[in-house]
This record gives C-alpha cells, structure tokens and sequence, in this order.
C-alpha cells in the first residue's frame, strides 16, 4: 500500500441482518440512512497514522473502491475516510474506539 491508503476485508456474511427483535432483514431490503461498515485491516501504507494491521474499523463502503487480489475481495480507501478504530492497544481507560 501506498501513502495514507487503507486495504480492509469484504465480509461475505453482511448478506442478511437480525434486527434486535430477531426479524431477519435481507440484503435486498433497502435502508433509510447510509449503513456504516465494520472491517478489518489487511494492510497499511506508510503514512498512515491511526490505523494499523489487524484493527477493526468503520466505514461508508458505498462509495469506497473494490479490487480483486487472489480471487479474494478487498476495498481500499484513505485513512481519513474511516470513521472509527477498534484496537487492542488502546489504553484501559478509554472506551476503545478512536472517533
């Protein structure tokens, strides 16, 4: 990866959803509100700060680029299109999400 880009995993299994109330929702169902995406990290380019290999992060996959690599799916984006970070790493007393 280059510069302050991001390559994270598509996830196969984001198909259907079960709402809170166990109703299963279908991947055809549209969404009144754009629908963030958790993922994780698969590389990192140099520059890029708030984000290493491994970490969970959230993000709008709309309007993101997907390649193929080895028949597997991955989208890639620049750093400052993520919304938020989950990491091991982060102290204890914090909540665990960079936002």
């Amino acid at each position: 990866m280059l510069h302050d880009r991001v390559l994270v995993e598509v996830d196969r299994e984001q198909g259907e959803r079960r709402s809170s109330g166990g109703i299963v929702i279908p991947a055809t169902a549209a969404m009144g509100a754009r629908r963030l995406t958790w993922s994780n990290v698969v590389a990192v380019g140099p520059h890029a700060r708030a984000v290493e290999l491994g970490d969970k992060v959230l993000f709008d996959a709309e309007d993101k680029a997907e390649v193929e690599v080895n028949g597997e799916l991955y989208i890639v984006m620049r750093e400052r299109d993520v919304h938020a970070v989950a990491a091991e790493r982060v102290a204890d007393e914090s909540t665990g999400l960079y936002l």
